[in-house]
């Protein structure tokens, strides 16, 4: 039953495209069905960065860029090569953390370390609060606490009722702010918030996983805190061991913390810390597959507008529960690499150019961090004088049912709100608010890691309206992440092809805009990461 797709896709990337008489006239749900059927197949064992499945998935994407027509964005390749670090615990050694001369190994949750294979790291302590740091916020848990050679010791999280997008950028900032300051180290104590949505087993047992990271020109694991050397989860004996002698306990610290505005104060901890841990280091060579279609316009064709999706899932796992070991990711994120190609198509064929340049990239390792997009954004491949002005980011778009609406995750933080909602509402379709602000998407997909470079982007999805609300909860409390996420998932194909058209229009309105996105004037993340940009003001 499955060579089905896998030939009817073929056949499509074999198929030399014909002339579209109306811009989107080419979008089928019939095509975005085989690009799924291939990319999702058996054949390709779930497309795990670094492995065969995903270089095959890889050459597919390649392949239907040179059918459309489009450029290569590199001399000579479709590919960006990203060597991928692949750090393991060792299997002989336990890691540990020894607090006050006791090791703990139970209690503390460490992963491997790719930059220092075999590692003991020791020195004092102290306890930072959340651990934030914010200029624009006033914020700074570090203020009057020496630092220096020691480990900083933070709760998860961020204080209850802070915004969440603001929240989940400062905490993932922590380890920046700890290197600021001085720190070799960086302990957390999880938060009663964090072990509510994540079991302690449950972060035991993602610190056993693999540390991926990609290989730097000086061949060593990227990592954007390099003076950070130390990192553990302490939960339960080992965070009252850090805490002993302190005047406090783990209790008063996560009841202050479980209380609206709760900010813990740090203090010297008296415990002497050590952090023990052995690791194994493999490469793994993997790619981005990238295209361009020249803009036409000379005034903006240097300006380029990048539309993405991420390519890679999460391959095979023995540890599945039942007969099948194969995590297809026909959903996450076949759908999107699905409707990237759909627009590039939709675009070849209109048979009229963006103003401005757009780049396709169908990016790897996203499961593992985001890695392939950072890469591309700490590696950019735009020629000498070009600029990237803007982002959209194609990830998991729920297309089980007739959507009413779409989600443009960052719309509120630059113009390419207005831009989206003029588009699609242009196609018939509402732009509607974050309808889960709790959990900071913003700041957990692959567009994220060119916001940290100053560029203003936008996440979309399908919408909540109607049965949205209740396709997306079912398809994560069911599908997201298991072996079931396949082509047996009840695909509303003419919805897939709804959902291209409205991307299309979205990028050709970026494209053709007479002028740049801008981050909106006083909003965090332009003040954060573009300062000195032009801003726009917020309608």
């Amino acid at each position: 039953m499955r060579t089905l797709p896998l030939l009817s896709a073929l056949a499509l990337v074999l198929a030399a495209p014909g002339a579209a008489t109306a811009q989107t006239a080419s979008i089928t749900g019939n095509e975005i069905r085989a690009d799924i059927g291939f990319l999702a197949d058996d054949l390709l064992e779930g497309r795990d960065a670094g492995t065969r499945g995903y270089d095959i998935a890889a050459r597919y994407v390649a392949a239907r860029f040179e059918t459309l027509g489009l450029q290569q964005a590199l001399p000579g390749s479709w590919y960006q090569p990203v060597t991928l670090a692949v750090a393991r615990l060792d299997k002989d050694t336990t890691p540990s953390l020894t607090i006050a001369g006791k090791r703990f190994t139970d209690d503390v949750a460490i992963s491997a370390f790719g930059r220092e294979l075999k590692q003991s790291l020791s020195g004092q302590a102290v306890f930072v609060g959340y651990g934030l740091k914010s200029d624009r916020e006033k914020i700074n848990d570090y203020a009057g606490l020496n630092l220096h050679g020691k480990f900083a010791v933070a709760l998860a999280g961020s204080p209850v009722g802070m915004p969440s997008e603001i929240g989940a950028h400062l905490a993932s900032e922590k380890s920046l702010a700890a290197q600021e300051a001085g720190a070799i180290g960086l302990i957390t104590i999880p938060s009663d918030a964090l072990l509510s949505r994540t079991p302690w087993e449950k972060l035991r047992e993602r610190a056993q996983s693999p540390t991926v990271s990609w290989l730097d020109k000086q061949g060593q694991p990227f990592v954007r805190t390099p003076g950070i050397r130390g990192t553990a989860y302490a939960d339960a004996a080992a965070a009252e061991a850090l805490l002993a002698g302190s005047g406090k306990n783990l209790a008063m610290i996560r009841a202050q913390a479980a209380k609206k505005g709760g900010r813990p104060k740090g203090f010297a901890l008296k415990p002497t810390v050590q952090l023990d841990r052995a690791s194994t280091v493999e490469t793994a060579p993997s790619s981005n597959v990238l295209a361009v279609l020249p803009g036409s316009d000379p005034a903006l064709s240097h300006e380029y507008v990048l539309l993405m999706a991420h390519l890679d899932h999460l391959g095979i796992k023995e540890s599945a529960k039942g007969p099948d070991k194969i995590y297809n990711g026909a959903m996450d994120n076949a759908s999107g690499v699905a409707t990237m190609l759909a627009v590039a198509k939709a675009f070849a064929e209109s048979g009229e150019r963006p103003k401005r340049s757009i780049l396709f990239a169908a990016v790897t390792a996203e499961e593992d961090g985001l890695l392939g997009s950072q890469f591309l954004a700490k590696n950019p491949v735009l020629p000498a004088g070009a600029k990237l002005v803007g982002v959209v980011n194609l990830d998991m778009p729920i297309l089980t049912y007739d959507f009413q609406d779409v989600v443009a995750f960052g719309a509120e933080h630059s113009t390419l709100g207005p831009i989206v909602a003029k588009a699609a509402k242009a196609e018939g379709i509402s732009l509607s608010p974050d309808p889960l602000p709790a959990e900071g998407l913003f700041t957990r997909s692959d567009h994220y890691r060119f916001v940290q470079e100053g560029v203003p982007a936008v996440f979309l999805m399908t919408g909540f309206a109607g049965p949205g609300k209740e396709a997306f909860e079912h398809f994560l409390k069911t599908d997201y992440h298991q072996p079931s996420d396949q082509m047996s998932l009840p695909f509303h194909w003419e919805a897939a092809a709804k959902f291209a058209k409205v991307n299309y229009a979205i990028a050709r309105e970026i494209a053709d805009e007479p002028e740049a996105p801008r981050w909106y004037k006083g909003d965090f993340f332009g003040d954060a990461f573009a300062p000195d940009a032009p801003k726009a003001v917020k309608p």
